[in-house]
């Protein structure tokens, strides 16, 4: 068994979509769109593995006001990047372009070099090594 997808609801589908091809190398399917439900997607591939992400947008979907990946369900996607010195590269690069930085560069308790990163809309991006 594998993991085939992870799906994300967006409020803007081109804003989260252009994030994950610019700053994690994504590779983006032509736009799907059902017009009886009103409802669009992508799905973006990564160079390595088979898991992809689906950035899904319906009108009609529900925000919540909770902190996103501090509330039961689903609470960060973890995105390797192959190194520690690709990590500090990569979360300098989102800080300089304003991104916020929920976590800086470190060695976690359970062995990762990670920093975490917010997407555009909020949702927790760990970036490992």
């Amino acid at each position: 068994m594998k993991i085939e997808h992870i799906a994300i609801w967006v409020n803007d589908l081109e804003v989260m979509r252009q994030f994950y091809i610019t700053y994690f190398n994504a590779v983006s399917n032509a736009k799907y769109y059902n017009p009886n439900k009103n409802y669009s997607s992508y799905f973006l591939s990564f160079e390595e593995g088979n898991t992809r992400i689906e950035l899904m947008q319906k009108p009609n979907v529900e925000d919540t006001a909770q902190k996103r990946g501090f509330s039961k369900g689903l609470a960060h996607i973890s995105i390797s990047v192959g190194s520690k010195t690709a990590v500090n590269e990569l979360t300098e690069q989102l800080r300089t372009d304003n991104y916020t930085i929920e976590s800086e560069p470190r060695t976690t308790g359970d062995g990762y070099y990670e920093s975490v990163v917010l997407d555009p809309e909020g949702n927790l991006i760990e970036i490992t090594a």
